[in-house]
């Protein structure tokens, strides 16, 4: 049996036995029977306050909603928002309240996940504050041996993306929590609640555990498996898949010729990957109600499929095809960068003189040196 942090907690009991507890949890904060982090933590120890990242620790605010200060009705626990207009950071009031804080979410390592910058951030703000931070680890996965794309440049970091990661990095969110810790100096008093039973070569069906969706947007494991690559879709006019049943799983617009694009993309052999034609009409975000067509991508053997490299082909082909119609998005009101480039850690994506070989040629040797530099913080074999 594969076991997260969360079920391990009677083992350190003495961590939290006493104290006041800050908890950053989201609705895939739960052991493999469904119960809460929060209703475990309310039960077993002194939960003094609940931090929320974005949509909410309940689950119930879309995604890029600002998150408001509110009281939980289950527990009667203050929820404190870290996803508010003017920061994503703990306060002075809010760790006050506290004696430790403790992160809980399911991540699905990958690098435009706002879930472990808001980790990133709390474990930087417990630093400077004194209080100690505590990771209930999760399996990642999508494996702990996999790295792939660039890594994320200084001058590009926004809560997309606040660490150079990988875009898919190979870390579970403990491991990534001392990578932080120590390559960043943060020198907080961090501790990690590992997993057992995980081998770092697992893919999630290897688990045999329940499929919570960590967000909305990726509703089940094929979908985390596809979104390191087909996330960058979001930085472009193309529909990501928001409003139908299989976001980052079926791409289009109404501009797109579904047929085509299916042929041409099973014509370049992908590994664990067809494409099928499809017809949709999304029921919000980009496209609300128009027709269009495009792809779904199916995955035939997960244990090959290269996502990173399947989204940037299937990029650069339909930028090819129809380069009258597809656009990179222009920045969102109040910043001065695209969305891609926030995205993709960079902005090679964007520059007209860069193919799809040199640039999965860049990424690759970019993937090769962060695997090496990550391994020093491995808690788990295979």
């Amino acid at each position: 049996m594969v076991l997260n942090g969360l079920e391990q907690t009677d083992k350190y009991d003495r961590l939290f036995k006493g104290k006041r507890i800050g908890l950053i949890t989201s609705p895939s904060g739960v052991d493999n029977n469904f119960n809460s982090t929060i209703s475990i933590f309310h039960k077993k120890y002194k939960l003094a306050a609940l931090f929320s990242p974005e949509h909410g620790v309940r689950g119930d605010i879309e995604a890029g909603a600002l998150v408001d200060t509110y009281l939980d009705p289950y527990t009667g626990v203050q929820v404190y928002s870290l996803y508010r207009k003017d920061s994503k950071r703990l306060t002075k009031e809010m760790l006050d309240l506290v004696d430790i804080v403790v992160y809980d979410i399911q991540d699905v390592g990958t690098r435009y996940f706002t879930f472990i910058n808001t980790m990133l951030y709390a474990l930087e703000d417990c630093a400077n504050s004194g209080r100690e931070f505590a990771v209930l680890d999760r399996i990642n996965p999508l494996d702990g041996v996999t790295v792939e794309g660039n890594v994320l440049k200084p001058e590009f970091k926004s809560f997309v993306g606040a660490y150079p990661l990988c875009m898919r990095y190979g870390l579970t969110i403990g491991e990534f929590a001392m990578m932080a810790n120590d390559q960043m100096n943060f020198n907080c008093k961090l501790h990690v609640i590992p997993c057992e039973g995980w081998d770092r070569k697992m893919l999630f069906p290897d688990t045999k555990r329940r499929w919570v969706m960590p967000t909305m947007g990726i509703p089940r494991f094929d979908t985390a498996l596809l979104y390191p690559g087909t996330c960058l879709f979001e930085g472009t006019n193309m529909s990501e898949g928001r409003g139908t049943t299989c976001p980052f799983e079926i791409i289009g617009a109404p501009f797109i010729d579904g047929q085509k694009l299916a042929d041409e993309m099973n014509r370049r052999k992908l590994p664990g990957v067809l494409f099928r034609p499809v017809h949709f009409k999304p029921t919000t975000s980009k496209f609300n109600g128009e027709k269009c067509e495009g792809v779904q991508i199916h995955i035939t053997d997960y244990s090959s499929v290269l996502s990173v490299d399947t989204g940037i082909e299937l990029l650069f082909r339909i930028k090819d095809m129809y380069s009258e119609e597809f656009e990179f998005l222009p920045p969102y009101k109040g910043s001065t960068r695209q969305f891609i480039d926030l995205l993709s850690g960079d902005d090679v994506i964007r520059n007209e003189k860069m193919d799809r070989e040199r640039l999965l040629d860049s990424y690759r040797q970019e993937s090769a040196g962060f695997a090496r530099t990550k391994a020093q913080y491995h808690l788990y074999g295979g």
